[in-house]
């Protein structure tokens, strides 16, 4: 993955925040767990992406652990050559990316207006409009203020610590995608869809694999977006970091999560699908022509 250093990504809606949070959980939103072992101990590992008011809304949180400040920590994220020398500012050239991708695309596709999220980095705790968040919940999306969340910590010390994930440059723009494609779920009006929390074939794994396959076709798109200017915000995507991609589906896949964790596979309890189910619908979405052939909803088999 390379960005081109003549691109302007001054305008990735990114901010990095501290304070906000008090490190609690938040209420009414299933961070994942795995029931492994004999005696039913329930196992908490982290699941990348978090099922938030999968019924519409609500928030429900714990006290906030003080006012929350803004840092300086994405001030020198100017150019594309700002991103190609830090993960911080090309976290921010990814941001201006996935919003410029679908602010054409969506109203194009599903004729819906977009609006942009902004995406939020944060250490130890954060305070959302779900309630608020912890480091352990790992990358998330709250409808209710419309905002990811991330601590940049997730994935070298969860993904590639604890879950084996082969990491890569192109890991967390994936992930990115991902709560992106959430965020359009919510503007489509997808979210109030689910009903089934869990299983194989609930709502709930098919808006997981649906963000999956949005990501998918970001991925293939990306190259061609442009800053304000027109000037293109990646200079190469290759196959290699399409690789990255399909690792980091895969090593997040219940199957593989609930196997890290010592137990068996119970596809009762999954919640965002199989490794093979993800990786697949990355891919689905990657060759995708048009938003409908995301439509996990209406599939017959995942």
């Amino acid at each position: 993955m390379r960005f081109n250093p003549k691109a302007d990504i001054s305008g990735g809606r990114v901010t990095d925040v501290r304070g906000g949070g008090g490190g609690g959980r938040m209420g009414n939103i299933p961070i994942g767990g795995i029931t492994g072992g004999g005696i039913g101990t329930t196992i908490i590992v982290i699941i990348i992406f978090v099922i938030t008011q999968l019924a519409g809304g609500g928030s429900g949180g714990v006290g906030t652990g003080g006012p929350e400040q803004t840092t300086d920590r994405y001030e020198q994220c100017l150019t594309g050559e700002d991103a190609n020398e830090s993960a911080d500012c090309a976290r921010q050239a990814v941001a201006l990316s996935l919003e410029r991708y679908w602010a054409a695309a969506l109203p194009q596709q599903a004729g819906t207006q977009f609006q942009p999220t902004p995406i939020k980095t944060f250490t130890g705790g954060v305070s959302t409009g779900c309630g608020n968040a912890g480091s352990d919940v790992g990358p998330f999306y709250c409808p209710t203020d419309q905002t990811i969340y991330l601590d940049t910590t997730f994935f070298q010390d969860v993904l590639e610590g604890q879950l084996g994930g082969k990491g890569g440059d192109f890991v967390e723009p994936y992930v990115l995608a991902h709560e992106f494609g959430h965020h359009i779920q919510n503007l489509l009006g997808t979210m109030g869809q689910v009903r089934t929390q869990t299983g194989p074939d609930s709502d709930a794994v098919r808006l997981e694999l649906q963000a999956d396959c949005y990501a998918g076709m970001w991925t293939r798109a990306a190259t061609g977006t442009t800053d304000s200017a027109g000037v293109k915000i990646f200079a190469e995507i290759d196959d290699a970091d399409i690789t990255e991609a399909l690792d980091a589906a895969k090593t997040v896949g219940d199957d593989r999560i609930q196997q890290q964790g010592g137990g068996g596979v119970n596809p009762e309890q999954w919640t965002h699908g199989s490794s093979e189910q993800r990786a697949r619908w990355f891919t689905t979405g990657h060759n995708a022509t048009d938003i409908e052939q995301c439509d996990t909803f209406s599939a017959s088999t995942l």
